[in-house]
């Protein structure tokens, strides 16, 4: 495989720098009309399979290539990969729950990315273990995505006590992907002490965050919204503090003043942490202006959860709606991979568009379809019949 190192890298360069280029793909994987230029056939070099004990000694050793090829193992959806990466997540169990997750999110623009990489290197020169997993909208047309998120950290990530991992939300709503728990605990088990989620930033729906993380943080700018824009059900009303962004400059007296117009806001709201009043910063992650203030309010916050208990009540209510949201995925696996749905679906779709038919009415009718094709295998396992 042609690869070689980028130019930029020192001829003296070391194992620091771990990044290489080798030769794109061109056969129209962009989904772009057009013929391949490649005249010659390249042999495909396949990567060997580690096994599960490599993976989870692997994981265990903090081994950076191995992390991050588990992680492909445990986002894969291919049934064959599904039961080893469960069998490897079973093994490192025990060595996960040791680390405070701090979910991030805001609207595009917001800096995000900024911020993280500010706080991030004040946490890895104090000695943390940092992990940061970043989560990038995938196209609704072609469904790639850039994951270019780990380009705008590019001191952090030179970091060697930090590791960033860019995934496609692959069109799951609630910004973050459908396996980020399970990476979540891949990086405990890693030894990382603190995880840094940051989400696609759509809005206010981006919400399935909070049932990850021990600490919600919002970052807000200034200017894009009053305080009645603060006390809109939704996101604003989950988050354990919110950050005002970019105070600096001229901005900073706008800044300012969206902070004491949250401050109002949020006294209508109901706190979601028990024990815990949600606080409104101002923060200027390009200069490193407050970014500290905010470690220590996630301190004192971690610290008033342990005491009340809350911190472990919340992680094993967490753990059970990660049971009940795998439950609602596999069962609507199973109602669109059912022979019957599959042809009547087509039908009951042309019917509500033609007008002859409700959508509440065609719903009913596939889910009634589907009950019944359920009860007659289950009818006929108990028979010892062939299902028909």
């Amino acid at each position: 495989m042609d690869k070689k190192r980028p130019e930029w890298v020192p001829a003296d360069g070391g194992k620091e720098f771990t990044t290489s280029v080798m030769k794109g793909v061109e056969s129209m994987h962009d989904g772009m009309p057009g013929t391949s230029r490649i005249t010659s056939h390249v042999p495909q070099v396949h990567r060997r399979q580690l096994t599960i004990d490599e993976h989870v000694q692997g994981v265990l050793a903090k081994d950076r290539t191995i992390l991050a090829r588990t992680i492909t193992l445990i986002e894969s959806n291919s049934p064959r990969h599904m039961q080893k990466a469960q069998e490897v997540l079973k093994q490192l169990l025990p060595y996960t729950g040791k680390s405070v997750r701090l979910g991030i999110t805001g609207v595009p623009g917001a800096g995000k990315s900024t911020f993280i990489e500010a706080l991030g290197m004040q946490l890895v020169s104090s000695g943390h273990a940092l992990a940061v997993l970043a989560v990038d909208p995938s196209s609704s047309l072609t469904k790639g995505s850039v994951l270019g998120d780990k380009t705008r950290m590019e001191k952090l990530s030179r970091e060697t006590n930090c590791f960033i991992r860019p995934s496609p939300s692959g069109g799951t709503l609630g910004g973050v992907t459908r396996k980020t728990r399970e990476t979540c605990l891949l990086c405990e088990a890693a030894g990382f002490d603190v995880i840094f989620i940051e989400t696609v930033g759509v809005g206010q729906n981006e919400i399935t965050v909070r049932s990850l993380v021990d600490f919600f943080l919002l970052l807000k700018i200034a200017g894009a919204g009053d305080e009645l824009q603060g006390i809109k059900k939704g996101i604003i009303e989950l988050a354990d503090a919110i950050l005002i962004n970019k105070a600096d400059g001229d901005n900073l007296q706008r800044a300012e003043v969206a902070r004491d117009e949250f401050s109002r806001a949020l006294h209508y709201l109901k706190s979601p942490t028990r024990g815990w009043t949600p606080r409104v910063l101002t923060a200027s992650s390009i200069h490193g202006k407050g970014v500290a203030d905010v470690w220590k309010m996630v301190e004192e916050f971690v610290a008033i959860v342990h005491k009340n208990k809350l911190f472990e009540e919340r992680r094993k209510s967490q753990m059970i709606e990660w049971i009940h949201d795998l439950i609602r995925e596999h069962l609507e696996q199973l109602f669109y991979h059912n022979d019957v749905i599959r042809a009547e679906l087509p039908q009951a779709e042309a019917a509500v568009t033609a007008g002859t038919m409700p959508p509440t009415a065609a719903a009913q009718h596939l889910l009634a379809l589907f009950e019944k094709t359920l009860f007659q295998t289950e009818y006929a396992k108990l028979d010892g019949k062939p299902e028909k």
